[in-house]
């Protein structure tokens, strides 16, 4: 599952999110997006690769990408149903599937970047439709175009009320050429976008009507779980199958040497009977090389990492040179821990190999590496792969793999039936792929006015697994962008170094909600607090300041409008009331914490924690405050959805979250240990959005990174002790 080499990990993980992603009518695709030549757009009006208007004026509309809560599925539809004059009631959604008509469309879901890579294309598609559907209108009344509109799933002819459906207007719209450059609506008179809309899919999973990839049924079809070696690397040395065969329902045990790392399959009529037939199944394991990984010991290694030079991620000035003749400088060393996805559907795959086809039922962001997969394993065509993506009970980047689909098309063409091989919560934990853990050491000079002068960040961990082995050349992450929060640090000071050190790892990671920005940006933001202590400064007023003179920052992987940054920090600051002293709470020392950051140079995001500390150390986030500008903002439910599930995304490792790893085994299992935030923990989450005209910017995992900084800045603004390691705990503050 790796990438090219010629393909940097930021235009991986940014183009495949965006690059052919949406509803997009085929005609306005640009060439290398297009599922077709020209005989394909000539062929038909809408009814394509991503439209269809039938004669009944039901609106047929193929979404592109998979919905894992973030509201695609609603969003997507309403940028081509504006621009199209479409009525939203009579709309139908469909999902594609890779292959056929969609061969050449990438279906990936990643990156934040649905809106992003969709914007231009949509609006284009759905402007286009509409426009020839006008004049075909025009034609059969024989009237002047400037005397059409559309509206509503119809066209009217102003002067006498005349209208006619699309539906009636589909087959003759059809024959006509496609005009270029059709004028896009001005956002002034949007109907749907920049509303609030409710999410298309609500109704069904509220109802419990909607279809998960763990309540998949097909006929004919049994259930499996798979032993796995608990030792990273491990093998299977040897298996006795009489116990497990002898449980009710039990059918088969199979070997399975697809996915992760192997293992053995138990396959029964239900899925309880595949786990007690797990549960007795004789394994022995060879346990490997990294029987012995421990995670303490290896985040000392990391810090002991932090003194070799790394490879180069963004150098300016001569940072070293101010650093070593300053008379006034800090440093900091920050560590974040290793993390666990953990969503709530675990991994599951249905599959179905027959000699000359496949079907696979699964919740993925990553459809085409599926059909892919199936065609090798079940050693057919591709064409003859059928991925059927369900709805994802949680995705964060866990299902960018398809380890688990491996694992399901294997067993189906051993077993020749349909199976559902299904993770418990406990495989999903320790078995895994992992956000891997780091070190960051930062160091800055400044003069005697309090300007600083130079900032140095190094960063020690591991690259992700995902990607294969890295490559030899040494300007690798300078030419990635990466680590994102390092490379793309938005603040202004004239002497900056940022490199990375890369430290092999046994444990399997991979992108993890927001991928490098969480431990670069706890790691920055915090050292920035660290810098207006020891300036005298106020955290916010130090921030500003570092902005000036709030121009742009070229650099040759982002432009970062630092205005845009200045305008959410002030808002966040103005809507928390920063100026004004914090409220007291008798026997509770109380903060406040700011934080910001840039994904991408899409979007601009300031988040404020007001927290209290109790006697006894006990923390709560009373109230997280949080300003954005992403852009045009497409629906303000989702907007708003997707900013408070990331800020509570991000206070899991904030407070609780964290793997450890001991004798080469994950030691939690589940969310008894594993803590999520529960709701009597959510704090008051206010959000706010800037106006704004650019195009839309990417909002899934944006909320992610500022928590954590925010609020171990308002612990210290509270207690006056800085916490410099993940999770915060009422332990790590009384030794402070």
């Amino acid at each position: 599952m790796s990438t090219p080499s010629s393909i940097s990990r930021r235009v991986f993980l940014k183009s495949t999110s965006s690059a052919g992603a949406g509803l997009l009518l085929s005609f306005a695709l640009p060439p290398r997006l297009f599922a077709g030549g020209a005989e394909a757009r000539a062929a038909a009006f809408a009814p394509n690769a991503y439209l269809s208007i039938g004669s009944d004026d039901r609106i047929k509309l193929w979404v592109t990408r998979s919905e894992m809560g973030q509201g695609v599925r609603t969003i997507l539809p309403m940028v081509l149903a504006e621009e199209l004059e479409a009525d939203w009631k009579k709309i139908e959604l469909l999902q594609a599937m890779p292959g056929g008509k969609f061969a050449k469309i990438r279906l990936r879901t990643s990156g934040s970047g649905s809106a992003v890579g969709t914007w231009k294309a949509l609006r284009e598609a759905g402007a286009t439709a509409r426009e020839m559907l006008i004049t075909a209108a025009a034609q059969q009344w024989a009237v002047e175009r400037g005397s059409c509109r559309a509206q509503s799933s119809q066209v009217i002819h102003i002067p006498t009320g005349r209208k006619l459906s699309y539906g009636a207007l589909a087959d003759a719209a059809a024959t006509l050429p496609i005009p270029a450059n059709v004028a896009l609506k001005d956002p002034s008179s949007f109907r749907l976008l920049g509303h609030r809309m409710h999410r298309v899919d609500a109704p069904a999973i509220v109802q419990g009507r909607a279809t998960y990839g763990i309540d998949v049924r097909v006929e004919g079809m049994r259930y499996a779980v798979v032993a796995r070696c608990p030792v990273l690397g491990g093998k299977l040395k040897h298996f006795d199958t009489a116990k497990a065969l002898k449980v009710p329902g039990v059918h088969n045990v199979v070997p399975i040497e697809k996915g992760i790392a192997g293992g053995v399959a138990v396959v029964a009529d239900n899925s309880w009977a595949a786990m007690k037939g797990r549960e007795v199944l004789e394994i022995e394991w060879e346990p490997g090389p990294h029987r012995d990984f421990d995670s303490e010991a290896f985040q000392a290694t990391l810090r002991s990492a932090l003194s070799q030079d790394g490879f180069l991620s963004r150098s300016d000035g001569d940072t070293a040179k101010v650093l070593e003749s300053s008379s006034r400088k800090i440093e900091a060393v920050y560590e974040y821990p290793f993390q666990a996805h953990l969503p709530i559907e675990p991994m599951n795959c249905t599959a179905h190999v027959r000699s000359d086809a496949v079907d696979i039922w699964v919740p993925t962001q990553a459809p085409e590496v599926a059909q892919k997969l199936g065609a090798q394993i079940g050693s057919v065509d591709p064409e003859a792969v059928k991925v059927h993506i369900t709805l994802l009970g949680g995705g964060f980047g866990r299902r960018l793999f398809c380890d688990y689909v491996e694992e399901a098309v294997e067993l189906s063409k051993k077993i020749g039936a349909p199976v559902q091989v299904l993770w418990t919560r406990d495989d999903d934990t320790r078995c895994g792929f992992f956000h891997p853990a780091s070190v960051n050491h930062l160091a800055a000079a400044y003069d005697g006015s309090g300007a600083i002068t130079a900032w140095a960040h190094r960063e020690a961990g591991s690259d992700l697994s995902m990607f294969g082995p890295p490559g030899n050349d040494p300007l690798r992450y300078q030419k990635d962008g990466s680590p994102w929060g390092i490379y793309d640090n938005p603040y202004n000071v004239p002497n900056m170094k940022g490199d990375y050190v890369p430290v092999s790892s046994p444990v399997p990671t991979g992108p993890w909600r927001a991928v490098e920005y969480p431990s670069t940006v706890f790691a920055r933001e915090c050292f920035v607090d660290e810098l207006a202590h020891a300036t005298g400064k106020d955290p916010l007023i130090l921030r500003l300041e570092l902005l000036r003179p709030y121009d742009l920052l070229k650099l040759p992987e982002e432009t970062i409008d630092r205005e845009r940054l200045r305008r959410v920090l002030e808002l966040v600051a103005d809507k928390a009331a920063w100026r004004s002293p914090p409220q007291r709470i008798p026997g509770r020392r109380w903060g406040r914490g700011i934080a910001c950051n840039v994904y991408h140079s899409d979007s601009y995001i300031a988040q404020v924690a007001e927290v209290s500390i109790g006697p006894e150390n006990d923390i709560r986030v009373h109230r997280i405050i949080c300003a954005s500008d992403c852009g045009m903002v497409l629906n303000l439910s989702g907007l708003e959805g997707q900013i408070e599930s990331g800020i509570l995304w991000g206070l899991t490792p904030t407070l609780h979250g964290k793997i450890t790893f001991k004798h080469g085994q994950a030691q939690q299992t589940s969310y008894a240990d594993y803590r999520v935030i529960d709701m009597e923990e959510c704090p008051l989450i206010e959000t706010y959005a800037l106006p704004s005209n650019a195009p839309p910017g990417g909002l899934g995992e944006i909320p992610v990174p500022p928590v954590a900084p925010a609020v171990a800045n308002a612990i210290f603004a509270a207690t006056g002790k800085r916490i410099r390691q993940l999770p915060i705990t009422p332990d790590k503050i009384a030794r402070a």
